[in-house]
């Protein structure tokens, strides 16, 4: 009777647990993703950011560290900047923690905006001006093999 009883609830559960935690699309992995860089890190100038993308082939997306908003850590970025601000180097999610629009540096006004709602952010990833409330999230990243390279967290989306 308890086999019986088992192999029911596990028939009756087993489509519902594939819905809620599917499998990972076939080829997909997580790995630490190369970018070169338009200027190497030390070459940028306190108030400068550098934009890069994610690498195009294999298709790959960065994993954000750490969220609010609209964004969460492990949540994915197709893009981003790296930004030296009074000495500290930081790497930011091209995403607005608003509703996830891409941000864009303000050269002018040393901030990233947001087109989309016209959220502003200061140049260490926190709010100036919203919609949005929190602030921009960071990408796990270190030094690459020379100052025009990074290492950033990321994943091979398989296809």
């Amino acid at each position: 009777m308890a086999i019986l009883l088992t192999s029911t609830v596990v028939v009756a559960l087993a489509p519902l647990l594939v819905y809620l935690w599917p499998a990972a699309p076939k080829g997909q992995r997580k790995q630490v993703l190369t970018v070169t860089l338009d200027t190497p890190i030390d070459q940028l100038s306190d108030g400068q950011a550098v934009k890069f993308n994610a690498p195009a082939s294999p298709d790959s997306a960065f994993i954000m560290a750490d969220g609010g908003g609209d964004n969460a850590a492990g949540d994915l970025a197709f893009g981003g900047f790296v930004v030296k601000n009074q000495g500290k180097v930081d790497v930011f999610a091209i995403n607005c923690s608003h509703l996830g629009c891409s941000i864009a540096l303000n050269t002018d006004a040393k901030t990233f905006d947001c087109p989309c709602h016209g959220s502003r952010f200061h140049l260490d990833g926190t709010v100036l001006r919203g919609p949005a409330q929190a602030p921009l999230s960071h990408l796990t990243w270190k030094q690459g093999s020379d100052p025009s390279s990074i290492q950033v967290d990321g994943l091979t989306l398989g296809f």
